[in-house]
């Protein structure tokens, strides 16, 4: 076997040793599976307190903004039963 060979193959245990120890020790972690993380705040490593009342990202609606819709709603039904009686 020639020497650069033998060479070639020791540097290249050398470094999955290294890269062994480097993961046991918690320097360095072994590449990640799967998507990343948008920032370091998006994941932080210890969960934040809960708060009082969760949220569920989206405001709630007024009651002029139900009634709205209601009567929006009641407009489209009747157009639709209204078209069903012609056919």
């Amino acid at each position: 076997m020639p020497t650069d060979h033998i060479v070639a193959l020791l540097i290249a245990e050398r470094d999955k040793l290294n890269q062994a120890i480097a993961v046991l020790s918690g320097g360095v972690t072994a590449k990640r599976r799967g998507r990343r993380p948008k920032s370091a705040e998006a994941a932080p490593m210890i969960s934040p307190a809960p708060s009082a009342a969760p949220t569920t990202g989206r405001r709630p609606w007024t009651a002029e903004q139900k009634q709205a819709a209601a009567e929006r709603m009641k407009k489209r039904w009747a157009k639709k039963r209204k078209a069903a009686k012609k056919s």
